[in-house]
């Protein structure tokens, strides 16, 4: 095999690729990527860990040979960053090797035979066609509260809805959840629902991908996995399998106290407020007055800390303690926008949201910690 393609694009492409390369070498073969030529002018590039693959396809400048090679991934990312600004030229040499030039600079390359690359799935379902701007804001509201724990399998994903009402997304580490929906979504292509559980890696790798991205993804299902069309580049993953929470019973139907923030200033206080915490539980009180918002905290150790908030609360007065790193992550995406801060007493779960949605119904609830 013989090609050569320009260094932009090949620095690209494997930018987006080498992120789902295994990194910890279980299986060695799955630290290269599949390089092969696709007709008369496109080199597709491919890397997997199993779990996640990811399949790009770009223009090459000239293929002299058609065929595959296998390389490794990081190496030749590393190389492709601190090439000059030229074509860069591969070639397949005997037993599997692969020269790489660019201007004066040459290396070469242990490679693998192609048939120990695994076999990618084949895209079979007919696609539906939704807009990126959709898939993007749905991962950036809740990604963040997935669960960081191995051992809980089905909340080490998100789940994702797509039927004729809209779509959804929920995520939950068992403490705290994110829920966002848009109904009435406009869908071209195959009206098929989907209801299934999509890993974390694979929800990071599709907002790198989507990044910059204004059209529409296409996306479909088979028994084991999901596919996500983005431009020239292709993501499949297995799905998670298991029985996600029951979401809707977890959302506060009783909340009947509400105040509103300025989302900026709530995050800054709870930021000051939260340095004098326990590092390990990162704990905070909001201690709620008329008109006013107390935030504390205190540790042993180190001291303690307060600041106040002026507010419209009108209701009784009220305790509560939460996790400070799990109201940032909310208040970090939220940015500037008004923010309803919904509950019922000490005890009891809080909701958090957008005082104006806008086109999506976005919430977030947080269990209260003992203080």
């Amino acid at each position: 095999m013989q090609f050569v393609v320009s260094k932009q694009n090949l620095q690209k492409e494997l930018g987006f690729v080498q992120g789902v390369v295994e990194k910890k070498n279980t299986i060695p073969v799955l630290s290269n990527i599949l390089i092969e030529s696709v007709g008369e002018s496109t080199i597709r590039i491919t890397g997997t860990d199993l779990d996640v693959t990811i399949r790009c396809d770009m223009d090459a400048e000239e293929i002299t040979t058609p065929g595959s090679m296998c390389v490794q991934a990081r190496k030749l990312f590393e190389i492709a960053r601190l090439l000059p600004d030229a074509p860069v030229s591969f070639k397949k040499e005997d037993n599997e090797w692969v020269t790489v030039k660019c201007d004066r600079a040459r290396f070469k390359m242990v490679g693998v035979a192609r048939d120990a690359f695994p076999e990618v799935p084949s895209f079979k379902s007919a696609p539906t066609k939704l807009p990126a701007s959709v898939i993007k804001t749905f991962i950036d509201r809740t990604i963040f509260a997935i669960t960081q724990e191995e051992s809980r399998y089905t909340l080490s994903g998100a789940k994702f809805v797509l039927d004729d009402s809209g779509a959804r997304m929920v995520t939950t580490d068992g403490h705290r959840l994110a829920f966002v929906e848009k109904k009435n979504i406009v869908r071209n292509g195959a009206k098929e629902s989907i209801d299934t559980l999509i890993p974390k890696k694979t929800l990071a790798e599709l907002t790198k991908l989507t990044a910059g991205f204004d059209e529409e993804i296409s996306l479909g299902m088979d028994e084991n996995h999901i596919y996500f069309q983005v431009g020239p580049r292709l993501l499949i993953s297995r799905m998670l399998y298991g029985q996600f929470p029951n979401y809707e019973m977890v959302m506060p139907k009783n909340n009947d106290k509400s105040v509103e923030f300025n989302s900026s200033l709530l995050n800054l206080a709870i930021r000051r407020v939260a340095l004098m915490a326990d590092e390990r539980s990162h704990a905070i009180r909001f201690h709620l007055e008329p008109n006013q918002l107390v935030i504390s905290s205190q540790n042993a150790e180190e001291g303690e800390a307060n600041e106040t908030i002026q507010t419209d609360y009108a209701g009784d007065v009220t305790d509560i303690g939460f996790n400070a790193q799990y109201l940032q992550e909310f208040l970090n995406v939220v940015g500037d926008a008004k923010v309803a801060f919904e509950f019922k007493d000490g005890n009891s779960q809080a909701q958090l949201h957008p005082s104006e949605n806008g086109d999506y119904d976005y919430k977030y609830v947080v269990m209260p910690m003992r203080i």
